[in-house]
């Protein structure tokens, strides 16, 4: 193996580590949804972009999450964007590399179990449109 293998796979292993960190909470992985049904160059407004449809959302918690823990985090890593007036979020540089981790999810949502699509709209609709599941 050569340096420059085994330095690229370490960068690999970060890069997987960051996207995985980075989708492990709603809100970081509803905003990420929010941009996929956005179009590219569009913002999309915050907190209610953040907010997963079928929980009940203290607003102004959301709020002081995004502002202080989801948007510099995913920021940091240039996944997004965000402006603070009004609030909203955009697309990154590398926004596809958390993309690409939910078109693959989507794409297979009828292999995904029950325990981790129910009350997930997105899944529960991808499933239902993918016809019966085997």
């Amino acid at each position: 193996m050569t340096l420059e293998h085994y330095e690229n796979g370490k960068q690999v292993s970060k890069n997987w580590d960051t996207v995985f960190k980075s989708l492990s909470t709603e809100p970081r992985r509803q905003i990420i949804v929010s941009l996929l049904d956005a179009a590219p160059d569009q913002s999309v407004p915050l907190p209610e972009s953040a907010a997963m449809p079928n929980l009940p959302l203290d607003a102004e918690e959301l709020r002081v999450e995004l502002y202080h823990i989801h948007l510099p985090m995913l920021a940091e890593n240039n996944f997004i964007t965000w402006e603070t007036d009004p609030l909203v979020a955009s697309r990154g540089p590398r926004f596809d590399e958390l993309a690409v981790v939910f078109d693959a999810i989507h794409s297979e949502a009828v292999s995904i179990p029950d325990s981790l699509t129910i009350g997930c709209q997105r899944l529960e609709q991808e499933q239902r449109g993918s016809g019966d599941r085997a």
